[in-house]
This record gives C-alpha cells, structure tokens and sequence, in this order.
C-alpha cells in the first residue's frame, strides 16, 4: 500500500514511515521541509495524489488560541487533496479524553479537528493515545522555579512515543475504523508523583510539590486523560527512563 505521512518528519511521523516501510509498504515522509505547507496548501494535492492511505501527524506550533484555526485550516487543505484523490482511508492522531477538558485552546482543537475528519465523505480512522513520555521533561519546565517544581496530581497514563508510532502504523494499514480507537500506558500516575519519578531516575535535585493549580494540567477534572480500557501498550514508564 502508499502511505502519504504528513508530519512524517516529526516524532510520530518518522517512526510511523519506518515501520511502515519496514512492513513491505511504500511510505512517504512529507512536511514543510520537503515542501509541503497544509496551511498555504502548497505541495498538498501532489503529496497524497499516489497514495491509498492519508497519515495526517501535522501539529500545531502552539497550544493556545491559535492552534483551532491550524487544524481547521490544515484539514479543510488535506481533506479537499484526498477527497479529490480519491484516498480510501484518512487517520488522524489525537488525545485521550480532548473533548472532556474545553477549558484547553489546544484540546478543543484537537475535537475540532476530530469533527472536521468524522463528518467528511472519506473512510477515517482517529487514533487517541494518552500523554506521551517524552513530554515529561516539558511538562516539569513549564512550572518550575529555582529548585522547585509545582504540579498538581492529575492523573496521567504514559505512553512512549515508539508505542504510539506502532499503533498509528497498524491502525493505518488496516481498514477504516470510522471513529475513534484509544491506546494508552500500562500504567496510572498522579502527575506529580511522575515528576517525582522522572527527578530522581536523573538525578535532578529540583523537588516537586504537589500543587492543584499549577500548570496546564491544572484544568483537568478527575481522570479523564486515562482510559485502563484502551489498547494498553507494553512500554512501563520506569523502563522508558
């Protein structure tokens, strides 16, 4: 099969080509350094133009109020390209539990982006993983000061991006699901406690202190961002470290 990855060049992107390419499948990398602009739309009809299946890992450059009119944008450029190419099948990567937290810029978008894909004439696919593990060093940048991080305990279920790479890969080579397919971590963390995990594996003596207001994780109600019924990968965060 031709796989057309969008954002194959990023963290996602990259494993996913190489597994698929690895499969026996000819999968094709495509982001703006290889001249493809899903906001200008440059480069977008030729890049899907051989291609059955649609990869779309695009992300947005920020997490505020401008990350809505990235995807909408975006999806309204790729779709209209596949549409036109007559792509069989279309996968998007999103979050576990974005349509649960609309307090957030960038999960709202994320549902926005969801609905602009499900309402469409072309067979889809959504993949919602949980919160990546290489996103942890950010998460503990975000509020620290001096020797002291804050965060709050919400609960969080890590999942290492090679694990998410696998299951696009997969999802992307069977048939359309037409809706959504959740993947997660083996296991659940108050976030705090993972920064406390994450600290001490590196020994980094910064101290964490549990705070329910600090953060962008802050606004999250209950577990939402977990699902222990997903498709749990195999990679446990103390391993990963």
């Amino acid at each position: 099969m031709r796989f057309a990855v969008i954002g194959g060049t990023g963290l996602i992107g990259s494993q996913v080509v190489k597994i698929l390419n690895a499969a026996g499948h000819e999968a094709v990398p495509h982001s703006q350094s290889t001249g493809v602009d899903v906001i200008t739309g440059q480069g977008v009809e030729e890049a899907v133009a051989r291609a059955d299946v649609v990869v779309n890992l695009t992300n947005s450059p920020t997490f505020d109020e401008a990350s809505p009119a990235f995807f909408r944008t975006s999806m309204d450029n790729l779709l209209a390209a596949a549409q036109k190419s007559g792509i069989g099948h279309f996968v998007i990567l999103s979050i576990v539990g974005a349509d649960k937290v609309p307090e957030l810029d960038y999960y709202r978008a994320k549902v926005l982006q969801e609905g602009a894909l499900a309402v469409g004439p072309i067979p889809y696919s959504i993949v919602r993983a949980t919160q990546f593990m290489e996103f942890m060093e950010a998460v503990l940048s975000w509020t620290t000061d001096g020797d002291t991080v804050r965060l709050p305990p919400t609960p969080i279920q890590p999942i290492a991006s090679k694990d998410v790479a696998n299951a696009v890969a997969e999802v992307a080579a069977g048939d359309p699901v037409n809706g959504i397919h959740n993947i997660g971590g083996p296991e659940v963390f108050p976030l705090d406690e993972l920064g406390r995990i994450t600290l001490s594996h590196k020994g980094d003596n910064r101290t964490v202190v549990t705070d329910p207001t600090a953060g962008m994780f802050a606004v999250v109600k209950g577990d939402v961002l977990t699902d222990m019924d997903a498709h749990l990968a195999p990679t446990r965060y103390t391993d990963w470290l």
